[in-house]
């Protein structure tokens, strides 16, 4: 009798899905998984320093082919087009070649993630800095400008990590921000004063209550009626969540984020597990779990530990779901790390400064560094699966 091996699909190689991927590896023996990790880029984009690219900064390239090599994960670069819980299986398009297949799966771990949410006439004429991509059409549109107007549309970490970057890389452009609300509102008065500062040192001039409405392809409007002039518009007031999970029967919130249980199994399909920004959940203070990589982290451990622990009986231990504050990079040489204490999200303490950036970059790299090794540091346990009848959501081989 030929021995079935459990085939595991990771859909999407951000933070999330290429973390969980070498951890499954590590933990799961080969000869009772294939673990296949499916993505559109061919390589790991570090989402957290897309700015910098579009800024017109180069980056390490870091190929998911050859991070996998040594670790037994297939990778498979191709498009996502649906996925179908009920019979199990994914349906991908090549790019390249223009043929698509269906893969079948006996355990998903869903982490594609997210996309900007640009849900207003005219988004087609507004750039993007959430995926790679994107990332670098803005970075080519700058290229083009000669002492334009860019302008940028939020008032969150990606605008103002965008606007700040933009501004200080390319000093022969204006660079102006518009935001619904206040620019960096929720940080404490410390944080929020020196964030001011930055804006001005660089020169961004900032109109606040201004909600964009509507882009052009000279500019955008704001709900009170206001006109804004621009080269370029970058928008940054938020994201989405990709459609797939909606579209598929799995039980989403109405964003489209996939409702899961505190082991970040689907709370409708036995046999799928969510990480990352496509996953909603509660943090340790009952407030949802911020779109962030340090929330990527924990929900990908947690979805890890609960994939072992429900094919090879193995005790599923409980992640602590945190989320400890927003790191904002000013530009190149400054920042601002806001904490946020759980339970009253009191923002009384920040860094400020070099110190701040400093403490980005290193942990940036201590991030693109586990990516570049997805198994390191984990304890070789490859534990063998249990008996399909006894594995959570599993159907037994015929």
């Amino acid at each position: 009798m030929q021995h079935h091996q459990h085939r595991i699909i990771v859909l999407g190689a951000g933070y999330a899905g290429t973390w969980a991927a070498g951890a499954l590896a590590r933990r799961l023996h080969p000869a009772d998984t294939a673990i296949t990790v499916v993505n559109a880029e061919p390589d790991f984009v570090e989402r957290l320093r897309l700015h910098q690219v579009a800024a017109g900064q180069d980056l390490p390239r870091r190929d998911l082919a050859d991070l996998f090599s040594r670790t037994g994960v297939r990778f498979r670069r191709a498009r996502v087009e649906a996925l179908d819980p009920d019979a199990k299986t994914v349906s991908l398009a090549d790019d390249s070649s223009g043929t698509g297949d269906t893969l079948a799966y006996d355990t998903l771990l869903y982490a594609l993630g997210s996309t900007a949410a640009a849900q207003v006439p005219g988004a087609e004429h507004a750039h993007h800095v959430a995926s790679r991509p994107a990332a670098l059409r803005l970075r080519q549109r700058l290229d083009e400008l000669d002492g334009g107007i860019v302008l940028v549309v939020g008032g969150n970490l990606t605008a103002i990590e965008a606007a700040t970057e933009i501004a200080e890389s390319r000093p022969s452009l204006r660079v102006v921000l518009a935001t619904a609300g206040e620019l960096g509102g929720w940080i404490g008065p410390r944080g929020r004063a020196h964030l001011l500062r930055a804006f001005d040192r660089l020169g961004i001039a900032v109109h606040e209550h201004a909600g964009i409405t509507e882009t052009t392809a000279t500019g955008a409007r704001a709900a009170d009626g206001r006109d804004f002039a621009a080269d370029a518009v970058v928008w940054a007031a938020g994201f989405a969540v990709h459609p797939i999970a909606a579209a598929s029967g799995l039980a989403v919130r109405d964003n489209g984020q996939i409702l899961v249980d505190r082991q970040m199994r689907s709370v409708s399909h036995p046999g799928v597990y969510a990480a990352g920004d496509a996953a909603f959940t509660l943090a340790e203070d009952g407030e949802p779990l911020p779109m962030s990589c340090a929330s990527a982290g924990f929900t990908a451990m947690q979805a890890t530990s609960a994939i072992v622990g429900d094919l090879t009986g193995a005790r599923t231990g409980r992640t602590s779901l945190m989320y400890y504050g927003n790191h904002i990079s000013l530009g190149r040489r400054d920042a601002v790390f806001q904490a946020l204490a759980l339970g009253s999200r009191d923002t009384t303490w920040s860094l400020r400064g070099r110190t701040a950036a400093r403490l980005k970059n290193a942990i940036l790299k201590g991030a693109a560094f586990g990516v570049a090794h997805p198994t390191y540091g984990l304890p070789v346990r490859r534990q063998r699966l249990t008996p399909a009848p006894s594995r959570r959501g599993e159907a037994v081989p015929a």
